[in-house]
């Protein structure tokens, strides 16, 4: 198919780039979509997926690739949970296989669309603008949904307004949420 040589200097991926990702990133994408859809039927469905519309997609830049992948996990579990901001529906997942499972459960149990809000504009560090434009509502209610996240997270972690520092607390709460996450990950 492609030579070794044609495949570094190509300019676009291709599927074996997106399966090497997928592959080399398994625990993460999985993470990324459990922690969004809330559930391991879901999430492996979603990776799945994630995964085919990344060798079938259009194309882009090799550079992009990673990123791409991780927007295409995102993306279908936006269509699978359909997350809005009125719908205030908790998930109960069963997180008994889960390595210390609690900082995980504290976001799979926060409303869809707070928990969609918290892991893409906390923990995958989107805008609120692209992810207003992701999720189909204003920059407002990205902005509102993730602060109720944080607060709960907050609360579950034993972390209260009080403790918080002065300046720029609500910073700090989501690099105490973040750190927390991603040291169970």
């Amino acid at each position: 198919m492609f030579s070794a040589r044609q495949l570094a200097t190509r300019p676009y991926a291709v599927a074996a780039d997106f399966c090497r990702i997928f592959n080399h990133d398994m625990n993460r994408l999985y993470l990324l979509a459990y922690l969004l859809t809330g559930d391991h039927a879901m999430a492996e469905e979603c990776f799945v997926r994630g995964l085919e519309d990344s060798t079938t997609s259009n194309r882009v830049f090799r550079e992009w690739a990673e990123s791409w992948a991780r927007r295409t996990v995102i993306h279908n579990a936006i269509q699978m949970v359909r997350p809005r901001p009125t719908d205030r529906s908790v998930s109960r997942p069963d997180v008994r296989d889960v390595t210390d499972a609690a900082p995980i459960a504290a976001v799979i149990e926060l409303p869809a669309f707070e928990r969609f809000a918290f892991v893409m504009s906390v923990l995958e560090r989107h805008s609120l603008q692209e992810s207003s434009i992701l999720l189909g509502c204003s920059r407002e209610e990205v902005m509102a949904g993730r602060d109720r996240a944080l607060r709960q997270i907050g609360r579950a972690a034993g972390v209260s307004r009080e403790s918080a520092p002065r300046t720029g607390g609500g910073a700090a709460v989501r690099r105490a949420a973040a750190q927390h996450l991603a040291a169970s990950a």
